[in-house]
């Protein structure tokens, strides 16, 4: 090259170097949509290819069994089951739903704490085009019976649970037990042990399920919603392909070993740390429940890579003394959803967890945000370069919105179209209706209608309403505000107002009751809290408090039955006669505030006692 033509393109490069420079000075956003516009391509590419090829997660997992068949899949306490074994196990329980006549198209419900055969059952099933309904195993009496579907297989330690509903449930529903031998069982249970004993271990024929299409249902995964009864979200095929691809973005690989304490009942869990697994042909640590004292015992000994959290677990695990090894392990990241920025470079600084990424989702949603840029407390970013990006690319937009913080519905401009924020405004987010979309929930028309926009933009578009506000900032990244709707979220869980509100009105004494969260300091999430209007002549006794807290114990999961009590002399109603909660949410727990008596839990003696400016302090630093 000769020296005329050096020094131009010298000059050249000076010249793009230095206008990026003064770009990045101007606009200092910039660097972080570079960063993560870099990111989401390492997933997209493998995306779309899977997309096309009809690469389903089934499809992918037998793949893996023919690359990895010795690699270790699943870590269960000091067991280990490699891809070989678990597809073994897996082609077991296909052969014998088969046998049992399943096919594809119907539907099979699971209700196990976290093992190893929850996975194996699922992955079988999948071999026959047969979708899994993951139950969650804290549901009582009605919410459980009206979570079920044609066939149960359940786990030993949970047939009290089921014994409590068996004679509200048809008679010729089957329930599989792994566990238990037959002659250890009664005749309305059949043991899961001895089918898998004499099913045979051969492939079934992909020809079975030949007919699965991207909307066909990989799963269902109940969540609360307007109705008060959890409803089955699902995840079709399409879906599952982006989920199992998501953590390409944050370099997950085939060595990885992550770590999951969460229940495989919740989406995090199974979509987002499982199917991940899955997609990258890694290894799982599985924790039957999360334990703060063996939590980086476990880290250590099984050699993990990768963190899935929830916010609840990392304030847990800081709650904890300090320790010699607390920041002495082989962890790369931490991706989950909930930590707040409160305790966010607390976290990572006391453990030494080298990159944390938030992400914000919906079991039912249509898109996720990943804050692969580690901005601390952000859940993700909305900048108008990203935006486009993303739209353009995925053909699904995330928009975030304004809204009524009285009614938090919508707010429409006079031409009738949806409004977006501006940096420094609060918003609701929603995402469009990809293509591969059929519905949200299974045989709930209504409850679809409920989360969908219509006509946001332009005549004709649908986006889903994650019904959650957040807050944009000035960078373009997104923070989580609070939950709009009849739901709320403690423990990690979601808890449906209706629901609890329903439960409470069952006592005689109750004349109307309005269920809401609280935020508590030093806490995340929001405890539950139940305004109870009692009938006339009826006053506060022990016995009324023993009362409430027993029927909420015997009909409630114990994250949904309220912590706080306030007995109120009358309601608050809208002027269509609804109740109304935003002067309950603003007052909280604030006891300079609230004019009426309040009442907090006290397990201890199975009811509640009084909450009171004396003892405010010592409950709210316990663990509610």
């Amino acid at each position: 090259m000769s020296n005329k033509k050096k020094l131009l393109l010298a000059a050249s490069a000076a010249t793009v170097g230095g206008s990026l420079a003064v770009w990045l000075q101007k606009f200092s956003w910039l660097a972080y949509d570079i960063e993560s516009i870099r990111r989401f391509k390492r997933g997209q590419k493998q995306g779309l290819k899977d997309l096309e090829e009809k690469k389903y997660l089934i499809n992918k997992f037998e793949e893996n069994v023919e690359k990895y068949p010795d690699q270790i899949f699943i870590i269960f306490e000091d067991r280990e089951y490699s891809y070989f074994l678990v597809n073994k196990l897996a082609n077991k329980v296909a052969n014998a739903a088969a046998r049992w006549g399943l096919q594809q198209g119907d539907t099979v419900a699971t209700m196990m704490y976290n093992e190893p055969a929850f996975i194996w059952t699922f992955l079988g099933l999948q071999k026959i085009g047969v979708a899994t309904a993951f139950i969650n195993y804290h549901l009582k009496e009605e919410t459980l019976t009206h979570s079920l579907t044609d066939y149960l297989v359940q786990g030993d330690d949970l047939l009290l649970s089921m014994n409590e509903i068996r004679e509200h449930l048809p008679a010729d529903l089957p329930i599989y037990v792994y566990g238990k031998r037959q002659k250890e069982l009664c005749h309305c249970y059949i043991s899961m042990d001895d089918v898998m004993a004499t099913a045979p271990e051969v492939e079934v024929s992909k020809s079975v399920r030949a007919q699965v299409n991207m909307r066909s249902p990989l799963c269902y995964i109940y969540t609360s919603g307007t109705t008060g009864l959890p409803k089955p979200a699902i995840i079709n095929q399409a879906k599952a392909i982006g989920q199992y691809n998501g953590m390409i973005q944050l370099g997950l690989k085939h060595d990885d070993v992550m770590y999951v304490v969460t229940p495989l009942y919740h989406s995090s869990a199974t979509c987002v740390g499982l199917f991940n697994i899955i997609g990258r042909g890694a290894t799982i640590v599985l924790a039957r429940k999360f334990s703060v004292h063996r939590y980086w015992e476990d880290v250590r000994r099984y050699h993990v890579t990768c963190l899935l959290y929830i916010g609840e677990l990392c304030r847990y695990l800081l709650k904890q003394p300090e320790h010699d090894l607390d920041g002495q392990h082989k962890v790369r990241f931490a991706y989950g959803n909930g930590l707040r920025k409160d305790i966010w470079t607390k976290f990572k600084t006391r453990f030494k967890i080298p990159e944390i990424h938030e992400f914000f989702g919906a079991t039912e949603g249509t898109a996720v945000t990943v804050n692969v840029c580690q901005r601390p407390g952000a859940m993700g970013r909305y900048s108008p370069i990203t935006r486009r990006y993303i739209r353009g690319r995925q053909g699904v937009s995330i928009q975030i919105v304004k809204f009524d913080p009285i009614t938090k519905e919508l707010v429409r401009n006079k031409d009738g179209w949806c409004s977006i924020v501006s940096p420094g405004e609060e918003g609701i987010i929603i995402s469009g209706i990809p293509p591969s979309h059929s519905k949200f929930y299974l045989g709930l028309k209504e409850e679809d209608s409920k989360k969908t926009v219509y006509d946001a933009f332009e005549k004709g578009d649908k986006y889903f309403n994650f019904g959650d506000v957040v807050y944009l900032d000035h960078d373009y990244f997104v923070y989580f505000r609070d939950r709009t709707g009849d739901t709320f979220r403690w423990k990690g869980e979601n808890v449906s107002t209706i629901e609890v509100a329903n439960i409470l009105g069952m006592l005689d004494f109750i004349q109307d009751v309005n269920v809401y969260g609280v935020q508590i300091p030093g806490s995340d999430g929001r405890a539950g809290m139940a305004a109870i209007l009692l009938k006339k002549d009826q006053p506060v006794t022990d016995a009324v408090l023993c009362d409430i807290y027993k029927h909420c114990r015997h009909h409630l999961p114990s994250y949904a039955c309220p912590i706080f009590l306030r007995f109120v002399d009358a309601m608050i109603l809208t002027q269509t006669m609804k109740l109304r909660k935003i002067e309950l949410i603003e007052e909280g727990i604030d006891l300079n505030k609230i004019p009426d008596p309040v009442y907090v839990v006290n397990t201890d003696k199975q009811s509640y006692k009084p909450l009171t400016k004396l003892n405010y302090s010592s409950v709210i630093s316990s663990r509610l």
